[in-house]
C-alpha cells in the first residue's frame, strides 16, 4: 500500500500543518476573549450597568456552545471544510452586523442579537472542524495536537486585544466590530479549504497505545456516554473551570482599572500578556493530560483556581503583581480545560463518535459562561466591587478537586 501523502509530504509530517491552519482560524474564533477590551465602550455607548453591558459576552459564548452539539452532527455529514466554511461566513456576517446595526438600532439588544447570538453560533460551527481534525490525525499524540490547535482561541487576545484597542481609540466601538469582522470573514473561509480527516483507523506508522494509559474500553455514543459518571464528572469539571476563567477574561480590564486602578492602556497590554497564558495553557495541559492522565491535570487546574481566588480577595489599588499572577492563573486553566475536556472525551469514550459527544460536553462551557457573567455581575452591581465574585469561584474549585478525583476516570466497559 502507498504511503499516505498529506500536502505532498508523509502523513507523519504533513499533519502538523493542519494544526497551524487550525491554529489560525482559533486566533481569529478566539477574539471574543478580547471583549474586556470592549466592555467599557459598550458600557458608555449604551449607558448601560456592569451585567448588561456582560450580555453580548455571555450570550456569545452560550451560543458557541449551545450549536455544538449541531456542529458535531453536521460535521459528520459535510465534512470540517464545508463546515468551516458555512462558520466563517455566519462569524464575519455576526462581527460585520455589530458594527452597523446598533448605530440603526441604539440598544444592547441589537448588539446581543448580532454579536452574541449570530457571531457566537458561527464560531460553534467553525470551532469542530479544526479539533476533530488534529483529533484524528494525531491519536499518538492528542493532547499536544489539540492543545496547540485551540492555542490559538485562547492566545487571540494577544494580538486582537491590541488591534482591537487600537482600532476603538481611532474609529470607535463600533467601526471596530465592522473592521475585524471582513478580516474575520475572509481568513477562516480561506483556511477551512485545507482541511479534511484521515482515512478510517488511520494511524502513525509503527504507533500502538502505551501500557496502562487510561483509554477508553469501546465508542460510546452520546446516550451511552451520558449514563456513565464519568461523563457527569468530566462535565461538572469543565463547567466549574469554564466558569472560572471566563469570568477572569470578561472582567480583567475593569478589575485592572477600577480595582487596581491602572490606566487603560495598561490595561489593555495585560489582556494581551494573559492570552499568552491561556493560549500556552492549552498545549501545557494537552501534554500533561498525555501525561498524568485526565484526572490529575483536572486536579492540577483547580489547585491554580482556588489559590488564584483566594490571593484576589487582597487585591487593591497598587497590588498589579498580585492581580497579574491570579488572572494569569485564571486564564491558564480555561485555557488547559479546552485542551483537558477534548481529549478527555476522546479518551473515555473513543474515536467513533468523538465529534458530536464532545458537542454535548461542550455545552459545560456554555453553562459556566452564563454563570461567570451572573456571578460577576451581580457583585458589581450589588456590592459595587468583582472582588466578591471570587469566594463561589474559589468554593467550586475546591468542590472540583473531589469530583476530579473520584468522578473522571475511564468508564466501565459497556455490555
Amino acid at each position: 500500500m502507498a504511503e499516505a501523502k498529506v500536502f505532498g509530504m508523509p502523513a507523519e509530517k504533513g499533519r502538523w500543518i493542519f494544526v497551524v491552519l487550525g491554529f489560525v482560524i482559533n486566533l481569529c474564533l478566539g477574539s471574543v476573549y478580547a471583549y474586556s477590551v470592549f466592555n467599557v465602550p459598550v458600557r458608555n455607548l449604551f449607558n448601560i450597568g456592569a451585567f448588561d453591558s456582560g450580555l453580548p459576552f455571555m450570550v456569545f459564548l452560550a451560543f458557541f456552545a449551545g450549536i455544538f452539539p449541531f456542529s458535531g452532527r453536521l460535521l459528520e455529514k459535510v465534512g470540517p471544510r464545508k463546515l468551516g466554511i458555512i462558520g466563517g461566513v455566519i462569524v464575519g456576517l455576526g462581527w460585520i452586523l455589530s458594527g452597523i446595526l446598533p448605530s440603526m438600532i441604539p440598544s444592547i439588544w441589537t448588539l446581543i442579537i448580532t454579536y452574541g447570538v449570530i457571531a457566537g453560533s458561527g464560531v460553534g460551527l467553525a470551532y469542530s472542524g479544526p479539533i476533530q481534525v488534529a483529533t484524528r490525525w494525531f491519536p499518538d499524540k492528542k493532547g499536544l495536537a489539540v492543545g496547540l490547535t485551540v492555542a490559538g482561541f485562547g492566545g487571540s487576545p494577544f494580538v486582537s486585544a491590541y488591534v482591537a484597542k487600537a482600532l476603538i481609540d481611532s474609529v470607535t466601538v463600533l467601526p471596530t466590530f465592522l473592521y475585524l469582522g471582513i478580516a474575520f470573514l475572509l481568513l477562516i473561509i480561506l483556511l477551512s479549504i485545507p482541511l479534511k480527516f484521515p482515512v478510517a483507523d488511520w494511524k502513525p506508522a509503527g504507533w500502538t497505545p502505551k501500557a496502562g494509559a487510561a483509554v477508553a474500553s469501546a465508542d460510546y455514543d452520546s446516550s451511552q456516554m451520558a449514563k456513565t459518571s464519568s461523563f457527569w464528572g468530566l462535565f461538572i469539571c469543565f463547567t466549574i473551570g469554564s466558569l472560572a476563567g471566563l469570568m477572569a477574561i470578561s472582567i480583567s480590564s475593569p478589575v485592572a482599572t477600577g480595582i487596581i486602578k491602572l490606566d487603560s492602556a495598561v490595561a489593555a497590554v495585560l489582556v494581551s500578556v494573559f492570552a499568552i497564558f491561556n493560549g500556552g495553557g492549552r498545549p501545557l495541559f494537552g501534554w500533561i493530560t498525555d501525561r498524568i492522565t485526565p484526572r490529575y491535570a483536572a486536579i492540577l487546574s483547580f489547585v491554580i483556581i482556588l489559590l488564584a481566588s483566594i490571593g484576589m480577595m487582597f487585591a487593591g489599588p497598587g497590588t498589579t503583581v498580585l492581580y497579574v499572577i491570579c488572572f494569569a492563573g485564571f486564564w491558564l486553566c480555561l485555557g488547559g480545560w479546552l485542551a483537558i475536556a477534548p481529549t478527555s472525551t476522546a479518551t473515555f469514550f473513543g474515536i467513533k463518535f468523538n465529534a458530536r459527544n464532545y458537542g454535548i460536553m461542550l455545552l459545560a462551557y456554555g453553562i459556566g459562561a452564563i454563570l461567570a457573567n451572573f456571578i460577576s455581575g451581580f457583585a458589581s452591581d450589588l456590592f459595587g466591587s468583582y472582588l466578591r465574585a471570587f469566594i463561589p469561584v474559589g468554593v467550586l474549585a475546591f468542590a472540583g478537586l473531589f469530583i476530579a478525583f473520584f468522578l473522571m476516570k475511564p468508564p466501565k466497559k459497556i455490555s
